[in-house]
């Protein structure tokens, strides 16, 4: 094995790398789009073309690996006196590898945030790095000159990849993989502050270890910002009755407090998920901010419509005058969305449950008609309370 990594096949293979590399520096503006493209369709077909989802997934797990080993590989050749690659090389593959990972990622982030909530800003912010990305004086001098703020950067990458791809390659829930996700991107931020370890005193340690504990804390009271990467709630309605054969919202009603005490109210929801993820969601009710009853109900994916999912609830306080919300929640705590109504005696102020079964997220721009096949699943679920 020794005898395989002689200096000059090393220099050779070195060589040869850094004049590919110059060969697709000019060819380089295509991967992003080529990324993104293979991000919407395994997004888009992974219901019915599984095999394409996980090829992708895997090719990108891999080049990752590529990625955390270079460091390891370059270390290994100046311990042994071999010549390493280039600064400009290896920021170079970091970038394409970066963009591969933005833009594959993105079409997941755009489909299932919830625009209306706090999620809007984590997508804001995955769109700026696919963006800084691209544009290479500034991606130039964040790899050379802000080396902790690179690590955070490439910390955020690397939660991004493990949030799509395991659901996709290991069908775990959205939970699951955002623990996983969270704990790999703790691991791969630390070296930017390793500086604190310079002076190994007992203080430094301590300060180093509660570092970790912080950012593991704030990043779990933050899950509620993240989007589910491969849940998206596609329609919703709410109406005072629900005709259980045919799974449809029936009925009109203006939600006054004496109807929806004497009637009740059914909130109806349809969760898109890949096909063989099982989840449990939650329809939390709030009424003026407080929150009042939880209902669990569980899921399984496959079924392009979304699985129809909904709760009827009757115990209404005494005074329901006022805003309600419902959040739709996973196990985890990440929205997959959002809906207010009105109860009022006014029937100008109170909100009209019409049973219209209303598009939600990109569903409303219709993107299904683009995706062949249709999926004839019927499972469903319904809690009372």
């Amino acid at each position: 094995m020794g005898s395989f990594f002689t200096p000059a096949r090393i220099t050779a293979l070195q060589t040869r790398v850094e004049r590919t590399v110059e060969r697709l520096k000019p060819w380089s503006w295509l991967w992003p789009p080529i990324a993104f493209g293979a991000g919407l369709g395994s997004f888009f077909l992974v219901d019915r073309q599984q095999w394409l989802g996980a090829v992708l997934a895997l090719g990108l797990l891999f080049a990752w690996l590529l990625l955390l080993s270079e460091s390891l590989i370059g270390r290994w050749l100046a311990r042994h006196g071999h010549p390493t690659l280039p600064r400009g090389v290896t920021t170079f593959i970091a970038q394409m590898i970066h963009q591969e990972t933005l833009f594959f990622t993105l079409p997941f982030i755009l489909v299932t945030t919830v625009w209306n909530s706090g999620q809007t800003l984590f997508a804001l912010l995955v769109i700026a790095m696919a963006i800084l990305s691209i544009i290479d004086p500034l991606y130039y001098k964040l790899a050379g000159r802000w080396r902790s703020l690179y690590f955070i950067f490439h910390a955020q990458c690397v939660f991004l990849v493990v949030l799509v791809i395991l659901p996709i390659m290991l069908q775990l829930t959205t939970g699951q993989s955002l623990i996983l996700a969270l704990v790999i991107t703790i691991l791969v931020a630390l070296p930017s502050f390793w500086h604190l370890l310079k002076k190994r005193s007992l203080t430094r340690w301590c300060g180093f270890f509660a570092l970790t504990i912080v950012l593991a804390y704030a990043a779990w009271l933050g899950k509620i910002w993240v989007p589910p990467a491969s849940l998206w709630m596609t329609n919703s309605a709410l109406s005072p009755a629900l005709d259980i054969q045919s799974r449809e919202p029936q009925g009109t009603m203006a939600l006054t407090p004496d109807a929806i005490r004497s009637t009740g109210l059914y909130v109806y929801t349809a969760i898109r998920a890949p096909r063989g993820l099982s989840e449990t969601i939650h329809h939390a009710w709030h009424h003026n901010g407080e929150l009042l009853d939880e209902v669990e109900l569980a899921i399984n994916g496959g079924r392009e419509k979304g699985y129809r999912a909904w709760s009827h609830k009757q115990n209404f306080p005494e005074a329901p005058s006022g805003e309600w919300r419902i959040d739709i929640m996973t196990d985890s705590g990440q929205r997959l969305g959002l809906i207010r109504f009105t109860v009022s005696e006014d029937l100008e102020k109170a909100t009209i449950a019409d049973s219209k079964i209303q598009p939600n997220g990109l569903s409303a721009l219709n993107l299904r008609r683009f995706i062949p096949g249709n999926s004839n699943s019927e499972n469903d679920s319904s809690t009372d309370e």
